[in-house]
């Protein structure tokens, strides 16, 4: 039997209500104990929480009881006004069991008959009432309530149910009587318990406020969750929800003179560009679409070895992939090469940057030395491109800048050799 600490009870019997304390089970010396509070007298049930608290502030380091044993009754005695009131679950009715066994097996019918069973057979045994050791003896169903509603689903539960309702019909009554038998009224100060009743109100009212304030807060836990969950979908990027990102391969779009292409693109390692292509060449395709039906069908590429790449491909098989280009991986280069000419204050530094980062990207990818060759042959464009870019350079660019400009054209139009579709 296991260890279920010290419950107070409401108990209706034929003679009215009384309250007392209930210990279903406890291990002590290696042997199973169960008791009511009482003594040698009887069952104590006292009239209110508050007489049950009073008598047991009066006799406080009294062991001439049968719960001055139990492992747990010194910390229950400790605030015991916030704990000798019932709750729903014990509160006990033996008088309405008959009337719960005539209705339908419903989760509460059940389950107060079986907590009255309980009770009547705790209190055979501590008792010594062999009427009702007997009786739950001789009736195995009687402890098949235990089981919940659920057992008495269907016509064979019902029938089981009218069964029990037939049984306790039969003995119920003569059950009562010998409970009323065992149920003494210990004598309460009237000091005493005028103090009890304050300080019970008291515990009421501050678990109240405790739980009020639980709500409140976990009211407002619920509303910073929300909000930070609201915030962090704001905040998230949606491009991290595609396939592409799950997958590390990302669509590029590749604008140049107006004409524009797509190709994917991926980094391993410390950032080693690896692009949708062989042999230093980069497929590219003029739209989006033509490209995800290209891919169904393709075998041999630089990006066929990723574990990840059979999952796009079977997306683009079922007709659910869509290309997604995350704004981090659109370059354009329309327009750079006249700005250029121009002068350093008429290119986009960050336009510049990222249309220089594609090409050498390629060139990695390629494993050539195209961007180096065009830097050699045109040394005034490393030095404006170093420049624009933040990295140390032999001093501001100066007009004309007909040199970078060309220079920058050779570095389009070698990235551009490289493409299978322009």
């Amino acid at each position: 039997m296991a260890d279920h600490g010290i419950v107070p009870l409401e108990l209706e019997t034929t003679n009215g209500t009384f309250f007392t304390l209930w210990a279903p089970g406890w291990t002590a010396r290696g042997e199973q104990w169960q008791a009511f509070l009482g003594d040698d007298s009887g069952v104590f049930g006292f009239e209110s929480p508050a007489a049950l608290l009073a008598w047991i502030r009066d006799h406080k380091g009294n062991d001439a009881h049968d719960l001055a044993d139990h492992p747990k009754w010194a910390a229950f005695t400790e605030n015991a006004a916030a704990k000798v009131t019932p709750r729903k679950s014990g509160k006990i009715s033996f008088i309405e069991v008959p009337n719960n066994l005539a209705a339908r097996p419903s989760f509460d019918n059940v389950k107060a008959v079986s907590s009255a069973f309980d009770v009547m057979k705790s209190f055979g045994a501590v008792c010594g009432l062999e009427k009702i050791n007997s009786w739950f003896r001789s009736y195995s169903i009687l402890g098949n309530t235990s089981r919940g509603a659920d057992h008495y689903n269907g016509e064979n539960g019902l029938g089981e149910w009218s069964n029990v309702g037939y049984t306790v019909l039969g003995k119920w009554k003569e059950l009562l009587e010998l409970v009323d038998e065992q149920i003494v009224s210990p004598e309460v100060d009237e000091k005493s318990l005028a103090t009890a009743e304050a300080d019970i109100t008291a515990a009421e009212d501050a678990k109240k406020e405790a739980d009020v304030a639980a709500a409140a807060a976990a009211e407002q836990d619920a509303s910073d969750a929300t909000e930070a969950t609201e915030a962090a979908a704001k905040d998230a990027d949606p491009y991290d929800l595609t396939p592409w990102a799950a997958a590390g391969i990302d669509p590029v779009r590749i604008t140049v003179d107006g004409t524009t292409v797509y190709t994917l693109r991926c980094y391993v390692g410390d950032r080693e560009p690896v692009f949708l292509g062989e042999n230093g060449q980069i497929h590219t395709f003029t739209s989006g679409r033509s490209m995800v039906r290209w891919m169904v069908d393709a075998k041999d590429h630089d990006l066929s070895h990723f574990e990840t790449w059979d999952d796009l491909v079977t997306l683009a098989n079922a007709g659910e992939l869509e290309v997604s280009v995350h704004p981090s991986n659109e370059y354009g280069f329309t327009g750079l090469r006249e700005d250029i000419a121009k002068g350093t204050d008429a290119v986009d530094t960050d336009q510049l940057g990222r249309a220089y980062e594609l090409v050498a990207d390629a060139a990695d990818w390629a494993d050539d030395d195209s961007v180096n060759q065009v830097l050699l042959a045109y040394p005034r464009l490393q030095d404006y491109v170093a420049y624009m870019l933040g990295s140390p350079s032999s001093g501001t660019p100066t007009a004309p800048f007909d040199e970078e400009a060309e220079g920058w054209g050779e570095m389009e139009r070698r990235l551009t050799e490289r493409f299978t579709k322009f």
